[in-house]
């Protein structure tokens, strides 16, 4: 990092590094960041209270304790990252860390690698929205990519465990924040783009701007892997100093597929010539499959062995997770809550249903969230399903009967698909009503939650399970 001052000794051992002051203690080093909503600067004082011993900040002190150690850098948040790296004796360097980014398949990529490099006898680390895993112990994660102490924590226990691999979701916030600052990546894989999160990056161009700059810092030996028949693929690695490959259903690239056959069983493909059989459902999931193969061959692995892993591997939980009842209903629980995720979802459902049986969407958008795309969501919605129910997701501070009507306005341009639509504010009710209207042969989709066991609503989770509302329901 790049220090302009200092006041005190720079030669003292320090117990941790923390960015929060309320979890300083003593002998620590204390990294005054400014947020969104407040400033580390403010809390010096309490941190050094607490037993702070070193401080990094962006402004010194009025008052400079002489007990304490203080370093001017320009910019605080980056030297947290190198900080914790540092703290953490660098363990992304001793790892094969691998970060995939994009907006959807971030999950579903980095737990097939996951499970593709356990399959083939390495120990490994998983870094994901769902869950943490080091080697076979799972932690619960609280963000898709963790701050940067928690993140090289993390990533020291890994190398401390024996792994030798990890995968982690790159999020467009954790770019923005520069949670990965510092980490040195094996490689970065695309997935794909599209409308969401601009409620925090305000334009599409910031938000495709934050993905870009993961792979703006991944170095010259690092691969750089991208999704060729996604438009904004090769702007993403268009700066990058890595080895940049490719993979399509469409085009000519590195690693080429093509879907054989699409059924709720899974996927036959085709890749690089050679047939495979998938668990997973959908083109969608056929783009997460390539950029899986993609990865393994980058890293060494052999056509073969990919293949013969990426068989037995099993869908992420709550993504397009299917069962049917004993009346042959369909019940489908899938985490679709951008208006490019949802589509896959329908058009896959679209792809494998006979045409006689009908397509019972329940969905909600999030509060707190980006507005914009609710609308869409709800038209698409409309569109690929027979019923739609509009109802509740996590409407976190929100009211939500205000979201579903913001949902409601995008069927305003056809009448056609207003009739379709029922709303019911409590998604317990909309999940059971669901179930009521289905009949033999229909098929429900629940979107929005997938994985997760709560509702968010006024700051509070409640405990909540799509899948087991959805089977319990279907049961009756």
């Amino acid at each position: 990092m790049n220090v302009s001052e200092t006041a005190g000794s720079t030669d003292i051992p320090v117990t941790a590094v923390v960015s929060d002051s309320r979890n300083a203690h003593q002998g620590c080093l204390f990294v005054a960041v400014k947020g969104l909503t407040s400033d580390g600067h403010h809390y010096i004082n309490q941190a050094i209270e607490k037993g702070a011993r070193a401080v990094i900040c962006e402004s010194l002190p009025k008052n400079i304790r002489s007990e304490v150690s203080y370093l001017r850098v320009k910019d605080s948040i980056k030297a947290l990252g190198i900080a914790a790296a540092n703290y953490y004796d660098n363990p992304s360097a001793k790892l094969k860390l691998v970060g995939i980014t994009g907006t959807n398949g971030k999950t579903t990529v980095a737990g097939l690698l996951f499970q593709v490099f356990s399959k083939m006898g390495h120990q490994c680390g998983l870094i994901s929205t769902i869950s943490n895993h080091i080697g076979m112990k799972t932690i619960p994660a609280r963000y898709t990519t963790p701050d940067p102490v928690e993140l090289n924590e993390l990533l020291h226990s890994m190398v401390t465990e024996g792994c030798t691999y990890a995968f982690m979701e790159v999020s467009s916030h954790a770019q923005a924040q520069f949670r990965t600052h510092g980490l040195t990546f094996a490689g970065g894989v695309f997935t794909n783009i599209s409308h969401d999160h601009l409620d925090y990056h305000g334009t599409f161009k910031s938000y495709l701007k934050a993905k870009q700059s993961f792979f703006d810092m991944l170095g010259d030996e690092a691969f750089a892997l991208t999704n060729l028949d996604d438009k904004n693929g090769m702007i993403m690695v268009q700066n990058t100093k890595a080895m940049v490959t490719t993979y399509s259903l469409q085009a000519m690239a590195a690693f080429r597929a093509k879907v054989i056959e699409n059924t709720f069983t899974g996927l036959h493909m085709q890749i690089d010539g050679q047939d495979v059989w998938c668990k997973l459902v959908g083109k969608f999931n056929a783009y997460n499959i390539m950029a899986v193969y993609g990865a393994g061959r980058s890293l060494g692995v052999s056509q073969d062995a990919m293949l013969a892993a990426l068989s037995m591997c099993h869908p992420a939980e709550g993504r397009f997770d299917y069962f049917v009842n004993h009346e042959k209903i369909t019940g489908i629980v899938d985490y679709a809550h951008t208006p490019d995720a949802i589509e896959n979802v329908l058009k896959t459902i679209q792809e494998i249903r006979t045409g006689q049986e009908k397509v019972i969407t329940v969905i909600g958008c999030g509060g707190n969230r980006d507005k914009a795309k609710r609308p869409a969501m709800a038209t698409i919605a409309a569109t690929y399903s027979d019923k739609v129910v509009f109802t509740s997701d996590n409407p976190r501070d929100e009211d939500p009967e205000a979201i579903i009507q913001d949902m409601v306005s995008g069927l305003d341009v056809d009448p056609g698909l207003k009739k379709k639509h029922i709303s019911i504010t409590k998604r317990r009710e909309a999940i059971h009503v669901a179930c009521i209207m289905a009949t033999s042969g229909d098929i429900i989709l629940v979107a929005g939650k997938g994985h997760e066991k709560y509702q968010e609503i006024k700051g509070v989770k409640h405990p909540f399970d799509d899948r087991e509302l959805l089977k319990e329901f279907l049961k009756r």
